[in-house]
């Protein structure tokens, strides 16, 4: 890919001595769907798929973004002078909303850059394109302009960026499984208070399988920032009778003796959602460290049961998917990951049941819906490095 990338950069700016290369995972989500927003816990991983870029610095102040993955586009022109979001800008706005969120924190750039990227996570799964984008401009700025951010500061600024440049109310899970991934690790944070620790994933006699619905989400226009709000109206109405800072405060039987405080029942399933996968996330983080993958399997199933009744952010098609995944001897669990409508499904599979795992979710789904789900049988990688 480093080759890839760097040969592009030759075709398109004519001469890619000095150019960096960089790379940015995305992530997967085994438990805590909806909690990071919600000052509950989460239990990413970074993949060691991402997004890669070669980047050189220019003389002047333009900003050239060329992505291998939409090349019908060409290439896209701005400035440091015009760093503001647009319908124009397209895809650029993650990047541009980066460097934005640096100079909104004093670090600005003093040149601009030509960029060439190329990403292999399929757009649109739910597998976190846009914080993989969004730390990996972090990163190269970081190192280019040698400004003096952690990886952490990384996650928050991309957060941020995305918050405030692309109007997009996410939570900050993405960013950071994005840049402190671990290999063979997944992230047990506490969003908080940004408290992680790395909990081993070393699956034995199993793998990870991320299966892709085909179905593309835009969460920026979905209904993601609805349930946010939603959320936030249900915990004033809590306040008002217990004493929390987020709904990941309270246990289930503390979310149930003071759930009337909730005056719509919409509210009340949301807020039931964010309780009581908090307390699951922690459960099954409980359950991995006591290498009980049958009861970390079964809360994956309950979290899925949750996120399509009561958060209801599910759709036909992951449902498909999961049902036909429960029915297949060897599956431990199945659930929908990422912000939902649409996307991807994550299952922890048998190794002897993985190839019967794909023909028969493959052959249900295509029967049922009409659709081709992709399937990728994914490993875990580190965070955000230079090539």
């Amino acid at each position: 890919m480093k080759e890839m990338v760097l040969n592009k950069f030759t075709e398109i700016y004519g001469d890619a001595d000095g150019a960096g290369v960089y790379f940015a995972p995305g992530r997967v989500n085994m438990i805590g769907e909806h909690t990071d927003y919600n000052g509950g816990h989460v239990f990413p991983c970074a993949l060691t798929i991402g997004t890669y870029a070669a980047v050189k610095k220019r003389t002047d102040r333009k900003l050239r973004f060329y992505s291998m993955n939409f090349e019908s586009l060409g290439i896209v022109e701005s400035s440091l002078d015009d760093l503001t979001p647009s319908d124009k800008a397209g895809w650029t706005n993650y990047p541009k909303g980066v460097m934005w969120a640096f100079a909104g924190r004093g670090m600005k750039m003093d040149c601009g850059l030509d960029i060439v990227l190329n990403g292999n996570i399929p757009n649109g799964s739910g597998l976190s394109s846009s914080a993989s984008l969004e730390v990996l401009t972090g990163y190269y700025l970081k190192d280019l302009y040698g400004f003096e951010v952690t990886n952490v500061d990384l996650a928050k600024i991309g957060q941020y960026s995305e918050n405030n440049f692309n109007g997009m109310n996410c939570g900050i899970m993405d960013q950071f499984a994005s840049a402190m991934g671990k290999k063979d690790h997944a992230i047990f944070l506490d969003t908080a208070d940004l408290s992680y620790q790395y909990a081993p994933l070393v699956l034995d006699g199993a793998k990870i399988v991320v299966t892709n619905s085909n179905v593309k989400h835009s969460l920026v226009n979905s209904e993601y920032n609805v349930r946010r709000s939603e959320c936030e109206k249900a915990l004033e109405e809590l306040q008002t009778v217990v004493k929390i800072n987020g709904l990941g405060d309270l246990t289930e039987e503390e979310f149930e003796a003071h759930k009337s405080a909730i005056k719509d029942e919409v509210r009340v399933k949301r807020a039931k959602h964010a309780v009581y996968e908090n307390q699951r996330t922690i459960r099954a983080v409980e359950a991995l460290k006591k290498n009980d993958l049958k009861l970390f399997g079964e809360l994956m199933n309950a979290s899925h049961v949750s996120l399509r009744d009561d958060y209801q952010v599910s759709c036909e098609e992951i449902d498909v998917l999961v049902e036909e995944a429960w029915k297949v001897d060897g599956v431990i669990g199945s659930r929908i990951t990422g912000g939902g409508f649409g996307g991807c499904t994550v299952s922890i599979v048998k190794d002897d049941a993985v190839e019967q795992f794909k023909e028969k979710v493959g052959a249900a789904y295509k029967e049922r819906v009409g659709k081709t789900a992709d399937f990728y049988v994914v490993e875990i990688g580190d965070g955000p490095r230079k090539m």
